[in-house]
């Protein structure tokens, strides 16, 4: 819950914490903030989540998943552009999380100006992306693991080559992490972090609205 102060700092009021999940179609990300707000919150549920995808198909899967799961009338769903939340109000949001979409983003730096614009003072901006593998021996086996064989597999077990050689391809344009952490900053975010997971396979960065 984020708790509303008055002019002398006194608590008056506790509103459900607002989080927009971008590029979340499927709703992985959204359902585990969900159920963990879940497990933590006494009466009225602490969080307000909208998942959001510029693809309807992507959204019709995770509605369908929500419902599944009896968690479907706990979540928003939003049609939208990451480059263009017309939807969303300035200062709304407390935090923004993105979990392998940025990298398929055409204007990152739009995406990143709207997720500042968006997210309120004291906000946070979160995102899971593919990124360097930063282990010397390991980064060679990667490199070679994802040329030579994501794309074979890609055509032996959904005969499709072409989408799993863009997976890769992408992957290894998409910005190093210090070149993405500055990115962020450049937007206007402040306090940037990120951390390595798997050896870099893929990075957390993290970034507040200050």
């Amino acid at each position: 819950m984020r708790k509303v102060l008055n002019e002398r700092g006194e608590v008056i009021d506790e509103q459900p914490l607002k989080i927009l999940d971008v590029a979340g179609g499927t709703g992985d990300i959204s359902f585990k903030i969900l159920n963990k707000a879940r497990q933590d919150s006494v009466g009225k549920l602490s969080v307000d989540i909208t998942v959001s995808d510029i693809n309807p198909d992507m959204l019709e899967v995770g509605k369908k998943r929500a419902v599944e799961q009896g968690i479907f009338h706990d979540l928003n769903f939003l049609e939208v552009n990451a480059e263009k939340l017309d939807m969303i109000e300035s200062d709304s949001l407390d935090l923004y999380t993105i979990a392998f979409g940025i990298r398929n983003v055409t204007d990152r730096a739009a995406a990143l100006k709207e997720a500042h614009r968006c997210l309120r003072r004291g906000g946070r901006f979160m995102c899971l992306e593919f990124s360097e593998v930063i282990i010397p021996g390991f980064k060679q086996f990667y490199d070679t693991y994802s040329f030579n064989v994501i794309p074979e597999l890609g055509q032996l077990l959904a005969n499709d080559r072409e989408s799993y050689q863009y997976l890769v391809e992408s992957i290894r344009k998409f910005p190093k992490q210090p070149e993405w952490a500055k990115q962020i900053e450049d937007a206007g975010f402040k306090c940037v972090t990120y951390t390595n997971l798997t050896g870099g396979i893929v990075a957390i960065h993290s970034g507040f609205k200050l």
